[in-house]
């Protein structure tokens, strides 16, 4: 069962994006979460907020990685 709730805030054609999407799939072969992605240029206000900083990821609210993933550290978050 999921008990952790992960959102990756990203954009289209972004390969850093892409790249974290990838991690966190490989994550959930070996650990339960819940995983939700949104795109920045859908919201202004993200847009504004993350643009230079995509990708971001967020653990039940908690920015945890911004950039790049820290795969080892998000493994630990989630156990």
């Amino acid at each position: 069962m999921a008990t952790h709730h992960v959102i990756l805030y990203g954009k289209e054609g972004c390969c850093l994006c892409e790249k974290a999407f990838e991690a966190l799939q490989r994550l959930q072969q070996s650990v339960a979460f819940t995983l939700e992605t949104r795109n920045i240029t859908d919201d202004p206000e993200l847009f504004r907020s993350f643009r230079y900083r995509i990708p971001i990821i967020m653990v039940d609210g908690e920015q945890v990685c911004a950039v790049r993933v820290d795969e080892a550290k998000m493994r630990t978050l989630l156990a």
